[in-house]
């Protein structure tokens, strides 16, 4: 890319080129940077989205589909009210999943309970 601008440059010195051919070939050289790019981090996304969840896991440790639900949630970053209106249950209910959750996961904190389900792999 300093090659070009230095030959844009050159070339606009000595009038052997109009502007326009430059700005135009700085432009084709950036949509061919762009779409390089782009390609090489679709790549990357596709290697994470193969992640796949463990299963097993969630039942080695006793984790009810629905607390699975409130995991995800969390993890999502919603407050025990969001995810109750959410979910459309009480307060009360989601606070009872989450104490249940956090016993199995044998954490006590929320931040706690995904990095745990994360290294589990249990959640993304």
């Amino acid at each position: 890319m300093l090659t070009l601008f230095q030959l844009s440059k050159y070339s606009l010195t000595t009038g052997n080129m109009k502007i326009e051919f430059v700005i135009a070939g700085i432009a084709i050289l950036f949509l061919i940077l762009g779409f390089f790019l782009n390609r090489r981090n679709s790549k990357e996304d596709r290697s994470q989205n193969e992640f796949e969840i463990d299963s097993g896991k969630i039942d080695e440790l006793g984790i009810s589909k629905r607390e699975y639900e409130i995991l995800e949630q969390i993890a999502a970053g919603l407050s025990n009210k969001e995810i109750a209106e959410a979910l459309f249950v009480t307060e009360s209910t989601i606070k009872t999943h989450v104490s249940n959750l956090f016993a199995k996961l044998d954490v006590k904190r929320r931040t706690q309970a995904i990095q745990k389900a994360k290294s589990l792999k249990i959640i993304r």
